[in-house]
């Protein structure tokens, strides 16, 4: 139960950077996970022709307007107000999109990021998923510059950006977390920790499941990241979302199943891990 004399403002304010024109689905899904999720306030940065899209469809978001049409090409001055931000469904990787993502990274200081304890001061947990992974494995000299981020590749991004690198090595030498995503997906912490899940189904092999992961994770780490270790909090939200899978699939076939059943199910779910 929440505490009955709270505001929004007391459950974290998350931003997505998510979509270009013609890929806005993917954007939509994922800021509807986040919001989902428990964070009090959601904001997605934009170009300028997704944002009627976005509002139509998901009117509880706020949105950031990017200079740019079509593409993510500028990162927003406002920062400091996200307690988590995630990056890359549809953005596409176009080089004016590339160096937006590689400012953004110059401009997070995540070097010291806790991972396996509460943190003692703020910092912005960093979501680098999709695009943002395709656009690391163009211009893999950038890894350098992720330390502190939880990465959420499936096995060809994952192959892409280190090859056959064992995955706990990897969390190591870039001090990231990894979420390798698969049937059973795990996370690896920089510090050794290895955690296997085991909810989900395969009718979650579908459009738009990655989306709502990064959702999930967006919302959960800017409402709770205060209260558990960032490595806890990433593996209960890869738990919830194939805990909302097989909630799914109680009422219908696995062939059937479709992202936007998935955040349907969040509203069963309690992604509050101080009370879990």
């Amino acid at each position: 139960m929440r505490n009955q004399e709270t505001t929004k403002h007391d459950y974290g304010h998350g931003l997505l950077i998510a979509g270009s024109y013609g890929k806005m689905g993917c954007a939509i899904l994922a800021a509807r996970a986040a919001l989902r999720s428990g964070c009090g306030l959601v904001s997605v940065h934009l170009p300028q022709k997704c944002v009627d899209p976005m509002q139509a469809a998901f009117p509880e978001a706020m949105v950031s307007i990017d200079p740019s049409p079509t593409l993510f090409t500028s990162v927003p001055d406002t920062l400091k107000h996200y307690n988590a931000i995630a990056v890359g469904p549809g953005i596409g990787t176009d080089p004016t999109t590339s160096k937006a993502l590689h400012a953004l990274l110059s401009s997070l200081d995540n070097h010291h990021c806790p991972f396996s304890h509460s943190p003692s001061l703020p910092f912005t947990p960093l979501i680098l998923d999709a695009d943002a992974l395709n656009i690391l494995a163009l211009h893999k000299e950038w890894l350098t510059m992720i330390q502190g981020a939880i990465i959420t590749p499936h096995a060809r991004e994952y192959e892409r950006l280190f090859g056959s690198e064992e995955p706990a090595e990897v969390a190591k030498k870039h001090k990231i977390i990894v979420v390798k995503k698969a049937h059973r997906t795990r996370i690896y912490s920089p510090e050794g920790l290895i955690h296997e899940n085991t909810t989900g189904n395969a009718g979650m092999a579908t459009a738009g499941s990655g989306d709502v992961l990064t959702g999930i994770l967006l919302g959960m780490l800017a409402s709770n990241y205060l209260h558990a270790s960032v490595y806890d909090i990433v593996c209960k939200a890869v738990e919830t979302h194939g805990k909302i899978g097989d909630l799914a699939i109680e009422k219908q076939s696995e062939s059937s199943l479709i992202a936007s059943d998935l955040i349907e199910n969040l509203r069963y779910v309690s992604t509050d891990i101080t009370t879990n």
